[in-house]
């Protein structure tokens, strides 16, 4: 490999080119790299297969939508034509008048306090909508960030890689561990874990020295990208059969899957 291979691997370009952060010229270079070295393009197809592995581990759900319409259309009134009266006992007229005009004053005030009742209720519905929304979005940033955060870690040289099958006990079960001793944080994506009667679960285990400690519990229905506690000084990894809820002390006679930490580079 020669050096302007190596300057191009180390400088970062492959990751802001995957991710749309390279400007017209980075992205001519890169792409012109990617077609004339296998060696590049190797390494951009290995940040793709990444990429994948955590977006297919986190989904992202769309935000409530907002309210199509808070306005009721308002009915139009018929207007109320009065009937012609002679000219005596005008004050009996004018007296008629007054009462109509005033039931249609209050009439129509009760309308519109009714209808500002109605305003006011669907603008502290579109005020709510707006804060769930606001939340949604900082919550989604939040999972962005986080996916971003896994992405580079999965993306770092010193995180080793380590694939966990089953035994005999358990045949289908695999699942990935991701440590970085450098970093000191681990990982794990569950690919596949048989199904357990409801009352048993697997658990995962680090092994240290003479003991075992228990990095939690691993579910069939949590098939995604998640952080372990990292633990120092780990020499194997065991997934072993407990009862629902976990155990504090491990049953290795119940161990389905077992990798050693010291011999995989």
């Amino acid at each position: 490999m020669n050096g302007k291979i190596t300057t191009i691997l180390n400088s970062g370009l492959l990751e802001k080119y995957l991710l749309g952060e390279t400007t017209s010229a980075e992205t001519e270079m890169v792409e012109s790299y990617i077609s004339e070295y296998p060696e590049i393009r190797k390494a951009y197809n290995e940040l793709q297969d990444n990429l994948e592995i955590v977006a297919k581990s986190n989904a992202i759900e769309a935000p409530k939508g907002i309210l199509d319409a808070i306005l009721d259309e308002l009915d139009e009134k018929p207007v109320i034509t009065m009937p012609v009266t002679s000219q005596r006992r005008k004050w009996y007229k004018y007296s008629i008048a007054a009462s109509i005009a005033a039931l249609i004053f209050a009439g129509t005030a009760y309308k519109f306090y009714d209808l500002n009742q109605k305003l006011s209720h669907e603008n502290q519905v579109v005020v709510d909508e707006i804060f769930d929304l606001r939340d949604d979005i900082a919550k989604n940033n939040q999972r962005l960030d986080e996916i971003m955060k896994q992405f580079k870690q999965l993306n770092n040289p010193e995180t080793e890689k380590y694939i966990i099958n089953g035994n005999y006990r358990a045949k289908n079960l695999k699942t990935v561990a991701y440590i970085n001793p450098k970093e000191k944080t681990s990982m794990i994506d569950v690919v596949s874990l048989p199904q357990l009667p409801e009352e048993q679960c697997y658990q995962i285990w680090a092994e240290v020295e003479d003991k075992m400690v228990s990095l939690g519990i691993l579910s069939e229905t949590d098939r995604q990208l998640r952080e372990i506690p990292y633990t120092e000084d780990a020499l194997a990894l065991s997934i072993t059969i407990e009862p629902k809820g976990g155990n504090a002390n491990a049953t290795l006679e119940n161990a389905v899957a077992e990798i050693s930490l010291n011999k995989i580079k």
